[in-house]
């Protein structure tokens, strides 16, 4: 059984169209056991309760942003190994040095394509 037929990933974007483009990315990769939430709360209470292998996160959103919800993520001894990857049109060095010391495994800027998403999640979780 191939990774991408296991891994179970939460997309969190507040924006329907970038959650979208992000759910696209993942089922041309084949990957089928996606689920997202479009706020960072509503993702937190999701993952506690039922965790999954990765968080593919926007920074940027209302209420919790992307860097909380990792740091939240981290906090709690449930989901503090989980795979953490941010998604940003602007990430500056400040971003990613506080999502690094909090735990961040990986970020990528947008517009991505299809390709780039997939090496940021294999830099992470290893091949697909």
């Amino acid at each position: 059984m191939a990774l991408r037929d296991s891994l179970a990933i939460m997309v969190v974007d507040d924006m329907s169209t970038s959650r979208g483009l992000i759910m696209m990315a993942l089922e041309e990769m084949r990957i089928r056991k996606v689920d997202f939430r479009a706020d960072g709360e509503s993702a937190l209470k999701a993952i506690v309760a039922n965790p999954v292998h990765l968080v593919i996160s926007d920074y940027n959103m209302p209420g919790m942003d992307g860097l909380h919800l990792l740091k939240a993520l981290r906090e709690n001894k449930s989901t503090q190994r989980i795979g953490f990857i941010l998604v940003s049109g602007k990430i500056d060095q400040t971003i990613i040095d506080c999502g690094k010391s909090w735990g961040m495994n990986n970020y990528i800027r947008k517009p991505f394509s299809t390709a780039q998403l997939q090496s940021c999640i294999q830099a992470v979780v290893g091949p697909l």
